[in-house]
């Protein structure tokens, strides 16, 4: 009984949550908003590193501009650019996908799914006539 017991403590405590040390900050500079102008740096000694700016944009908004990166667990730096403006949300990073070049081959079950679309289209116009 008392093996059992132990037995189950100990399973127990191996599968609780690990806790992980505190990740030291090596950077935390910051300048307050002021009119829409803003900036920060943030640097941890887990390879986490981000930087941003923001400007009084032309419409009211704030136009930020940034960029932060991380280690992956392959050791390689991965990093992401991004940009919110009147243009909207924009992104730049090798990790996103990249859609096909244009023009590529549609299939032909989407193909079908568009003529039957047409043909739904057409035959409603004439009841409706």
């Amino acid at each position: 009984m008392k093996l059992m017991l132990l037995a189950i403590i100990l399973g127990v405590a191996a599968t609780a949550p690990q806790q992980q040390p505190p990740v030291a900050i090596l950077l935390d500079e910051r300048v307050p908003p002021e009119n829409g102008a803003y900036s920060f740096q943030f640097q941890a000694e887990n390879g986490i590193v981000q930087s941003e700016f923001g400007t009084p944009g032309s419409q009211g908004q704030t136009n930020v501009q940034g960029v932060f990166s991380f280690l992956m667990d392959d050791g390689r730096v991965a990093e992401v650019k991004y940009l919110a403006d009147e243009n909207g949300f924009q992104v730049q990073s090798p990790l996103l996908p990249v859609a096909p070049e244009f023009p590529h081959p549609i299939p032909q079950f989407v193909l079908d799914q568009i003529a039957f679309a047409e043909e739904q289209s057409r035959l409603e116009a004439q009841l409706q006539s």
